[in-house]
């Protein structure tokens, strides 16, 4: 009886650790509880002339499916910018999609990285990838980082071994009408 009882025992151990969702898995089962709404948002930190600076900032967690979210970021009346987060092996993906008014791609988009492991639950790492090295090379030492809680979202680069540093946040308690499409997108 003691044996099944150790063997019991070591079953429940294993399958409880088995069953808890990684960091990862959480931090993008909450941004998914976001889903079709939009926030107005703030920045916390930019250079002195920076465009978004008295800009009207909105996100819009507008298209949510088990291995992508699309996040629309409006900015004033620009419509060019979302943020494309995907999982993948227990790793977040974050690319930045720009398009011009028309659609069409501009022609530096799609940069950004991925989580170089499952992060915390509430916040998230994207060190810029060889994509975006390639595609705008001061950006190489770019580090992207998303914050999650029950009240915000924040939004932060750092330029590794420069002054650069640009922090938005978006207050998650007071959900707002959600925004037209973005460009390239249809409604």
């Amino acid at each position: 009886m003691k044996k099944y009882s150790s063997i019991l025992l070591l079953f429940t151990i294993v399958t409880g650790f088995a069953q808890k969702e990684s960091n990862a898995q959480q931090f993008w089962n909450n941004l998914k509880s976001y889903c079709g709404q939009s926030y107005e948002g703030t920045v916390l930190e930019a250079p002195e002339n920076d465009s978004f600076r008295g800009q009207k900032l909105v996100m819009h967690v507008r298209s949510c499916s088990e291995n992508e979210i699309k996040i629309p970021f409006f900015v004033g009346e620009d419509k060019s910018r979302t943020w494309v987060l995907k999982l993948k092996d227990n790793a977040i993906q974050l690319k930045h999609d720009h398009r011009h008014k028309d659609g069409t791609p501009d022609e530096v988009t799609m940069y950004g990285g991925t989580s170089s492991n499952a992060g915390f639950s509430t916040i998230q790492f994207f060190p810029a990838d060889v994509e975006t090295a390639e595609l705008i090379e001061y950006a190489s030492t770019n580090l992207w980082w998303i914050t999650l809680n029950e009240t915000t979202f924040t939004y932060n680069l750092r330029r590794i071994g420069t002054n650069r540093f640009f922090s938005i946040s978006f207050d998650l308690t007071k959900p707002i009408e959600s925004p037209e499409a973005p460009w390239g997108w249809k409604n």
